[in-house]
């Protein structure tokens, strides 16, 4: 009989303000021992975007441990749904049109991932030195990209750029995505939020997330979108997953910068 072996689950996080915001309005939730981990960004230019962002990860934070991946992604969304709910109902007692959040979130259980999203924060995956971006941004430039007739270039400096059509707090109704992925040993997980997928290009994410070790790597990402201008609040967590036998040493650290 075979046996599959279990994964062992490693992970840092960073946020930093940037070099332009004077507030940070990004959150981030890291508890690799119950397999969570999330990045929600406050919309910018909107009221309030660090108590959205904060809505949204505390309410994550709550879950309960389930008894499978199926039921621990349901009530993550039960979760995002009512923390929708929650920032809808501020935003009105406010008189604030919106009080809105990114989200995006990934759940592990044995040799399987499950993600959740809405909005533009992302999730990639790097496997066998490859990067692959797993989800899929909901924003108007998307959008235009998916219709096609967008080259990269034109995209960098499209108007739309920051437009997203997704968030948590947006709409009486909101849509969330969601996805799962099966896991290999040494595949390692990047959440980031858009000041980060903005000003870091795919290679030097790569070449970051290359050496295997989840704190050089979310240094390094960081101080790559601080060169790059450090236009707007960034946020990483970067997720390893150890199969039996393997010697890196690697520590879960979660400080804020």
């Amino acid at each position: 009989m075979n046996t599959i072996s279990q994964l062992h689950w490693t992970s840092a996080s960073r946020s930093h303000v940037g070099l332009v915001r004077e507030l940070n309005e990004d959150s981030f939730l890291e508890l690799p021992e119950r397999g969570i981990w999330a990045v929600a960004d406050g919309m910018g230019g909107h009221s309030f975007g660090d108590y959205a962002s904060q809505t949204v990860v505390n309410g994550l934070a709550e879950l309960k441990p389930a008894d499978n991946l199926a039921a621990s992604l349901r009530d993550a969304r039960l979760r995002i749904q009512m923390a929708n709910k929650s920032l809808r109902s501020e935003a009105a007692a406010r008189d604030t049109h919106i009080i809105g959040s990114t989200v995006v979130v990934l759940m592990a259980s044995e040799r399987q991932c499950g993600y959740l999203w809405a909005g533009d924060s992302r999730i990639y995956l790097y496997r066998n030195g490859k990067l692959r971006q797993l989800t899929r941004d909901h924003s108007q430039l998307e959008e235009l990209k998916m219709r096609g007739g967008l080259s990269e270039e034109d995209a960098a400096m499209h108007p739309l750029r920051n437009m997203i059509t997704r968030a948590v707090g947006a709409a009486d109704v909101l849509d969330i995505d969601q996805e799962s992925v099966e896991v290999s040993d040494g595949d390692m997980f990047l959440l980031c939020s858009d000041g980060l997928s903005n000003a870091v290009s795919e290679t030097d994410i790569c070449g970051a997330m290359a050496p295997g070790d989840c704190a050089q790597a979310s240094d390094m990402l960081i101080a790559l979108a601080l060169d790059g201008g450090g236009r707007d609040n960034i946020t990483v967590v970067v997720v390893r997953a150890s199969g039996e036998g393997e010697t890196i040493e690697m520590t879960s650290l979660n400080p804020a910068l």
